[in-house]
């Protein structure tokens, strides 16, 4: 089971930067500049640390996240969505007068045992 999705108005956002800027990545940090927002990069502009976890693929993008904010969101599915606005952030869609947001729910104890395992940076599997 994945841990991660996205809306279908997110895949199109996508879409939309990938055509612009080529192959893309996410990564959620919890730090300044909207950093507990999900920010999208291109491929190679946003260096991943031996800390940083991957939660998986959303419409073929790696997705990733600091350890210390996966131990907060380990346990809830998490949907990456748009809204209308500019967050302040160097998140690829600014431009574009959107930014990407987390909506989340728990998982249920059903879930659990199958989720997807996640992998510390680079690629050293934890879970």
């Amino acid at each position: 089971m994945n841990r991660i999705d996205c809306t279908a108005a997110a895949a199109q956002v996508i879409d939309k930067l990938r055509a612009q800027h080529g192959p893309l990545m996410f990564h959620q940090s919890g730090g300044c500049c909207d950093g507990s927002s999900p920010m999208c990069y291109p491929v190679g502009d946003f260096i991943i640390g031996s800390s940083d976890v991957w939660l998986g693929q959303i419409h073929e993008c790696d997705f990733w996240m600091s350890q210390d904010q996966f131990e907060y969101w380990q346990h809830t599915h998490l949907t990456i969505d748009v809204t209308p606005g500019r967050g302040a952030s160097f998140s690829l869609e600014i431009p574009l007068g959107v930014r990407f947001m987390i909506r989340s729910r728990l998982f249920e104890p059903n879930e659990m045992p199958h989720l997807t395992p996640v992998q510390i940076g680079p690629f050293e599997e934890i879970r």
